[in-house]
């Protein structure tokens, strides 16, 4: 057994891989559907629920964050802020 890697062992991150999870999720939820302000909470739960589902089923270890702002557009700016902590001897190296 010495050449086995369980899936989890994996090392790196495919930031490709969770990409595409996360845009597929996101275009079933949402597909071809206008802006409807009543649907917003519905459809941000969905894409995340979704979304973290998917990637967790990955089996790797890793902690997933997944946040979700759907915005109609418009030409006003949008604003956003996140803030992130991990602990480095317990999550891995930052970024």
């Amino acid at each position: 057994m010495d050449g086995y890697q369980r899936p989890c062992d994996e090392i790196g991150f495919n930031a490709e891989e969770a990409h595409n999870i996360v845009k597929e999720c996101v275009e079933g939820v949402l597909g071809g559907n206008d802006y409807n302000q009543n649907s917003i909470n519905q459809w941000t739960a969905s894409i995340v629920e979704q979304s973290i589902a998917h990637l967790v089923k990955l089996g790797k270890a890793y902690k997933y964050i997944v946040t979700c702002a759907v915005v109609q557009r418009s030409p006003y700016g949008f604003h956003v802020a996140s803030s992130c902590f991990w602990d480095t001897t317990s999550d891995g190296e930052g970024p």
